[in-house]
């Protein structure tokens, strides 16, 4: 299977694009409306209500956005269910197979379709379990988060939608809306780590980062240096502080997957523990939703890109 990431932007370039062009002030506002709207180049007030922005932007230009779309999809049907299982189910392509009702083969050749065409990419384990039949079928990203959005929540409901009914969307939305943001909080994330270890790891740079999963384990964060040596992290974008017990469980999982983990990730959205706190030094790092603000630092006109899709 071919993938194309070059010619796509980065989570992060779309994320500084979006927050320059939309006057981005609060961090937490920006990543919920960029769960939504980003990576189109549209014009946001992040001043108004999401639930209303929805409506005037999406809803109502409902039969142009779906025009755009279905040029890119030839309106298949089997094509909008794959994309609409990926962005409502746990990632994993096998899952969507049998969500869609489709064969390992057709289902590969839609997804190669849709890589290719610029809807998704490959989230691999960025490690292979040590016993091959503990392996796992890959997971999948959406590289646009508007067109994630899309799927989970308008393209299921477009009957209604279509007729001017908003009710069913509405409350497919409802039932979302709070963990919506988690994805591209993970996300950025990554690229937040990737960036604050840079210097310090100049001479035995990362050479892959992402996270890890086979059968029995699921690790947030996996980082592999060129020298082989590994980073292993847990997040939490709850209302808690993180306390130790997380740590304990990232240490047990990275056992479990015999992985030689040499330091320690901790994200935490709310705090962390004093017992945490105590134990932070080289090998276990903390970082938190002030950190990851950072990534909107000393934004300009060159972190605008340039889009040429319509604009709604």
């Amino acid at each position: 299977m071919s993938e194309h990431p070059s010619k796509h932007p980065s989570l992060l370039a779309q994320f500084r694009s979006f927050c320059y062009q939309n006057k981005a002030t609060d961090f937490e506002t920006a990543v919920t409306y960029f769960a939504v709207f980003g990576g189109m180049g549209w014009s946001v007030d992040m001043t108004k209500p999401l639930d209303k922005l929805i409506v005037n932007k999406v809803l109502s230009n409902y039969r142009y956005i779906h025009g755009d779309l279905t040029k890119i999809t030839h309106s298949k049907p089997t094509y909008h269910a794959m994309l609409t299982a990926i962005a409502t189910g746990d990632r994993r392509e096998h899952s969507a197979f049998k969500k869609v009702n489709v064969g390992r083969e057709d289902g590969e050749e839609v997804i190669d379709f849709l890589i290719k065409d610029g809807f998704l990419k490959f989230d691999r384990s960025v490690e292979k379990p040590v016993d091959e039949k503990d392996g796992i079928s890959d997971k999948l990203l959406f590289i646009t988060p508007f067109m994630r959005f899309w799927f989970a929540v308008i393209s299921p409901t477009y009957k209604s939608i279509k007729e001017g009914d908003y009710t069913e969307v509405t409350k497919r939305w409802e039932g979302m809306k709070s963990e919506f943001t988690t994805l591209i909080y993970e996300q950025l994330l990554l690229e937040l780590i990737q960036l604050s270890f840079k210097d310090e790891f100049e001479g035995d740079a990362i050479e892959s980062i992402g996270s890890y999963y086979d059968k029995n384990v699921e690790i947030d964060i996996l980082i592999k240096r060129k020298s082989g040596a590994i980073l292993a992290g847990a997040s939490k974008h709850s209302k808690q502080k993180m306390n130790k017990s997380e740590l304990t469980k990232l240490k047990e999982n990275c056992v479990k997957a015999q992985l030689d983990v040499d330091t320690f990730i901790l994200y935490s959205k709310n705090k962390f523990s004093l017992e945490l706190k105590k134990e932070k030094g080289e090998h276990l790092r903390l970082f938190s939703l002030r950190n990851l603000a950072k990534l909107t630092d000393n934004l300009s006109e060159d972190d605008l890109l340039e889009y040429t899709n319509k604009k709604y």
